[in-house]
This record gives structure tokens, sequence and C-alpha cells, in this order.
């Protein structure tokens, strides 16, 4: 499978105008830059062209950016030449002990990784997460639902956390089209 969604990724990169231009960094993420502390290092997961880690890198953190597609990888380091890019397949993903003032993870869900942040962050560490749940289904039934969580689950898995925002809503993307998403900013306790 990692091959195929490299090979995947890649080819969006390249061919797909919604992926292949550079967008600015998520929204959720400038509406709650203000949790995010003003030095030490950072992981985005799954960066794709690294504008969330452009964001980051601007507001004074070192960043690591990992994906699994090499043209997403070599474009985000083209732009971000401060970027730690690295090209990984995250289902294998170790990530060193308390050593992150700052995880992101926009649309990309691996449950496993987790456990992962809860290692990796430093005391206090913030994670920003947004994902797709379950409503998807209703205008995209060909989604796989392992890919979207079910009302509840990310505050579920993250309650033991400072939650400093939460919430699941349905959210306008690019040109009028729909996501259901669940947001989280949440502090390591």
């Amino acid at each position: 499978m990692p091959l195929e969604d490299a090979i995947r990724w890649d080819n969006r990169y390249k061919t797909d105008e919604r992926h292949a231009s550079h967008r600015g960094p998520r929204e959720f993420l400038v509406e709650h830059a203000d949790f995010l502390p003003k030095s030490g290092y950072a992981l985005d997961v799954a960066m794709g062209l690294g504008d969330n880690a452009g964001f980051l890198i601007e507001r004074g953190l070192d960043v690591i950016g990992v994906d699994i597609s090499s043209v997403a990888v070599i474009r985000a380091k083209r732009r971000w030449p401060e970027l730690n890019a690295i090209l990984a397949d995250l289902t294998g993903l170790y990530l060193p002990v308390r050593y992150f003032d700052v995880i992101l993870n926009f649309y990309y869900l691996q449950r496993e990784l987790w456990q992962e942040y809860r290692r990796a962050l430093k005391p206090h560490g913030i994670l920003f997460m947004e994902v797709l749940t379950s409503e998807m289904i209703k205008i995209k039934p060909e989604i796989d639902p392992s890919f979207l969580v079910e009302p509840g689950e990310l505050w579920e898995a993250f309650s033991d956390w400072d939650v400093l925002h939460y919430h699941e809503c349905w959210t306008e993307i690019d040109q009028g089209r729909q996501r259901a998403v669940a947001s989280l900013v949440a502090r390591l306790s």
C-alpha cells in the first residue's frame, strides 16, 4: 500500500490543480496560531507542499515535515529551504521521545500515530489536528471509512489532554465544496 500511496500522491501533485499549487496554511492553523510557541521544534505529518510548515517557519519554529510523496517533499523543500523535509512512509514512523513542541496533523488519519504523538511531544507541547469525519459518507460514499473518525472519536482520544479548542462541523473549502471535519488543538498535560 505505501508504494501505491506514493505513486497516487505523486500523480496528484503533478496533475491535479487542487493539489499541485500552494494555497497557504490551513485556516484552522492560522485562526489558532496564538497557541503556538515563539520557538522550538515542530513536526508536520503528511505535510504535502509544506504550506503549514512554512507558516511555522515564519513564526520562528524549526520544522521537520514528513510526506510519502517525493514530488511534495521536493517542492516543499524548494520553497522553504529551512525545512527539514523527509520522504517517508508514515505507517512505520517512529518519533523521538519528548522532542517536539508542536505537532501538526491535517487530513491524515492513522490512529496508531496518536500514541506516538503522546510520546513525541514535550510536556505542554501542542497538537493541531483536523481530520475528516464519517459524515463525509453522505456526500462521498466511496471514501474508505477507516480514514474517517466517528463523532466524538477525536475528542475521546485526547480528552485526557488540555483541550484548547475542539469542534466537529461541516466547513466550506474551495469552490463551494463542503467537508465534514473534526478539529482539535490540545496541550499535552
